[in-house]
């Protein structure tokens, strides 16, 4: 704000042409004063040249009583043409602003058994009380590394599995590999025929909890019309799919067999 006012001030000085006429006569006498230097050097000057050397050193003293003034002047416009009105980050800005929260390391407890159940190359996607139920859950699948042919939105699987923890024992609810099947049998909606990869993404509600969502890839690369939606049903206490509101869950079939024969 300082600055800002030194600013105008300064424009201020700057179109009055009563200050600029004084200026220029100032500059114009420093430079006489200069060359008559020079000449005394050679020899002493005239009464007349005296008397021009005079006027110019009584503008110059001054000049030098008012030499603070002009410091603080000069260094006004410095401070100005760096940008006035500007206002420096608050403490916390830049680490908001350039930094990103952290995700939670997963427990070797957690890590261990989607291992266990899917193999040593797992990865984690998510865990916590992902049903609202209490209980401790992870979602973990076989991730393909993306690659400039696999440019395919979203997380691409092989395998994947969401499995519960009761009792210090890690039970599995979901597994997706050919096909989506829970303990019932096979979910709703599952291609009949079997799927090499699966695009998988996932949602969490603060009521319903975490909503999964599989698309079954082909072979070529190209995704299928829509994806499967799946959640935990509170009311059959396991993991089924949804229809394609994504608001009613579906029972399951029995075997890949019994779902053949009721689409014919």
């Amino acid at each position: 704000m300082v600055f800002c006012t030194l600013r105008k001030r300064i424009k201020g000085l700057a179109r009055n042409k009563d200050y600029r006429g004084r200026v220029k006569f100032v500059m114009e006498k420093s430079h006489q004063t200069i060359r008559l230097a020079a000449n005394q050097a050679r020899g002493a000057p005239s009464f007349q040249e005296k008397a021009r050397i005079k006027g110019p050193r009584t503008e110059l003293s001054g000049i030098r009583g008012n030499l603070p003034g002009i410091l603080l002047n000069l260094l006004g416009i410095m401070f100005c043409l760096t940008g006035c009105g500007e206002q420096a980050p608050g403490p916390g800005a830049t680490a908001s602003g350039e930094t990103k929260s952290a995700e939670p390391a997963v427990p070797e407890e957690v890590q261990g058994a989607a291992q266990a159940l899917l193999g040593s190359e797992t990865q984690v996607l998510v865990f916590g009380d992902l049903a609202k139920t209490g209980k401790q859950q992870f979602l973990a699948a076989n991730v393909v590394p993306k690659t400039p042919t696999n440019n395919v939105p979203g997380t691409i699987v092989t395998r994947a599995v969401i499995a519960e923890n009761n009792n210090g024992k890690w039970m599995e609810l979901l597994r997706c590999d050919e096909y989506l099947k829970n303990e019932k049998g096979f979910l709703g909606l599952t291609p009949l025929n079997e799927v090499s990869g699966w695009r998988v993404q996932f949602e969490q509600d603060a009521e319903k909890g975490l909503q999964v969502y599989f698309t079954p890839l082909k072979v070529s690369g190209s995704a299928h019309v829509l994806p499967i939606g799946v959640r935990w049903n509170p009311a059959t206490r396991r993991y089924q799919s949804l229809d394609r509101t994504y608001e009613h869950f579906l029972l399951e079939s029995p075997s890949i067999d019994a779902a053949r024969s009721s689409l014919r």
